[in-house]
C-alpha cells in the first residue's frame, strides 16, 4: 500500500505513525483497586462506606416516622393515606441527605419508610380483595 504521509491507509497491526508505541507504567505502584490487579480477583471499594450506625439510627427514625403517622389515621383509608404522603415526604429527606448530609442516615430511612409503604399496599391490596379500593 502507498503511504503518502496520510495516516489511512495502514497495514494491520502497524501502529499508527501519529501515536508512539505504548511504553509499561511504573513499576512497583500499588494498584488503586479500582481496575483488577495481577491477582485472580479484583476488589472494589467504596470510598466512603457508610456506618452500620448510621444506617440503623435512619431505620430508627424512619420506623419512627411512619409510625406516628400511621397512628394519626382513624381508620384502614386514612391509614393508608397519611402513609403515603409520610413516605413521600420521608423520601425527598432522603434524597437531599443522599446530597448533602449523612448517606447512611438516608439509606436507613428509605429502607425503613419503603417497608412501611409496603405495609400500607397491603393493606390495600387486602380491600382491594374484598371488592373495596381504599384509596378512593
Amino acid at each position: 500500500m502507498p503511504t503518502t504521509g496520510a495516516p489511512w491507509p495502514q497495514p494491520w497491526g502497524a501502529p499508527h505513525p501519529a501515536y508512539p508505541p505504548m511504553q509499561p507504567g511504573p513499576v512497583g505502584r500499588t494498584p488503586s483497586g479500582l481496575f483488577p490487579s495481577r491477582t485472580s480477583r479484583p476488589t472494589y471499594r467504596e470510598p466512603h462506606p457508610a456506618p452500620i450506625s448510621a444506617i440503623m439510627t435512619g431505620v430508627a427514625a424512619g420506623a419512627l416516622w411512619m409510625l406516628l403517622f400511621g397512628l394519626v389515621g382513624r381508620d384502614a383509608r386514612s391509614y393508608c393515606w397519611w402513609s403515603i404522603g409520610a413516605a413521600l415526604a420521608a423520601w425527598a429527606c432522603s434524597a437531599f441527605l443522599a446530597r448533602a448530609g449523612d448517606r447512611g442516615i438516608a439509606i436507613g430511612v428509605a429502607i425503613s419508610t419503603s417497608v412501611g409503604l409496603m405495609i400500607a399496599a397491603a393493606v390495600v391490596a387486602v380491600h382491594w380483595i374484598g371488592g373495596n379500593w381504599l384509596l378512593w
